[in-house]
């Protein structure tokens, strides 16, 4: 799977906006959005804070394995 296309679909599992998200993690929406289309590159220590609030791993996340893994 697309690593941005895991970003949107956890979010919209969540139930929450891309403003919501983006100000959770203190960027614009419109530089999130960007995130999730693929064209801008999201930093590391954002990734690290949305592995968090999703309660996945690192590697889930950046869709090196396909089956989520809870954080300890």
């Amino acid at each position: 799977m697309n690593v941005y296309q895991r970003l949107r679909d956890l979010r919209e599992d969540a139930d929450k906006s891309q403003a919501e998200i983006a100000k959770m993690i203190g960027t614009s929406q419109s530089y999130y959005a960007q995130y999730e289309n693929g064209k801008r590159a999201i930093p590391f220590e954002r990734v690290v804070i949305l592995a968090k609030y999703y309660n996945v791993s690192l590697d889930y996340l950046a869709g090196l394995i396909d089956t989520p893994r809870k954080l300890k």
